[in-house]
């Protein structure tokens, strides 16, 4: 069966729904890869319409979209197919994100170096606590190094949160990859960008595998 993944947060800007695509095309380059879209704006879902008509593609990511009753059913079905199952879920704490949260093998949460993102997680946290889920958290469009990073660390330390020692700078790559429907890894020149997924990627590997 395979591991899932449930990308939530509930603040608008986190780009969890960017993370979320970047990541399935990075762990696609070694494994059967899916996503699965449960966030009622549908972006990964229009995201993956625009991979599907795009020759630029190098892997192949399943993308596919459901809500209620039927998520339990869709995502055994995915990960039976497939090795790894990433979760867009929606960013409010309802029913859906419950049962995605439930399913996860682990919950990852995108957030800014800033004391509202961190708020904002409170309840994803606590939900992940109730239902004994594994978490960790990783910082979007991070700047390399400031006053303010500094103090959110200390903070996640103190309260015994994990928090990835790789982050994502504030890169115009990944939002143009994710307009075409790629990722940022796609691209012909990668850089910082694509060192940057790799090693958010590298130590997820390490942790549910």
């Amino acid at each position: 069966m395979g591991k899932v993944i449930a990308v939530a947060q509930q603040k608008g800007g986190s780009g969890k729904t960017m993370l979320c695509a970047q990541l399935a095309v990075a762990f696609a380059a070694g494994a059967k890869v899916a996503v699965l879209d449960i966030d009622p704006q549908g972006s990964l879902t229009i995201w993956g319409k625009l991979r599907a008509a795009s020759s630029k593609a190098s892997v192949p990511v399943a993308v596919s979209a459901t809500a209620g009753w039927r998520l339990g059913t869709e995502l055994d079905k995915l990960k039976a197919a497939y090795d790894l199952v990433l979760i867009d879920t929606p960013p409010v704490i309802d029913s859906d994100a419950r049962r995605a949260i439930r399913a996860a093998d682990l919950v990852l949460i995108p957030l800014n170096p800033s004391p509202p993102d961190l708020w904002a997680a409170e309840g994803t946290l606590k939900l992940a606590a109730e239902e004994k889920r594994k978490v960790v958290l990783v910082f979007n469009r991070a700047p390399a190094a400031s006053r303010l990073r500094k103090r959110m660390e200390a903070e996640m330390a103190a309260r015994g949160l994990v928090l990835l020692n790789a982050a994502l700078a504030n890169r115009a790559g990944y939002a143009n990859a994710f307009a075409d429907g790629l990722g940022v890894t796609e691209a012909a020149s990668p850089g910082q960008a694509g060192d940057e997924i790799h090693s958010v990627v590298a130590e997820i590997k390490g942790i549910i595998t």
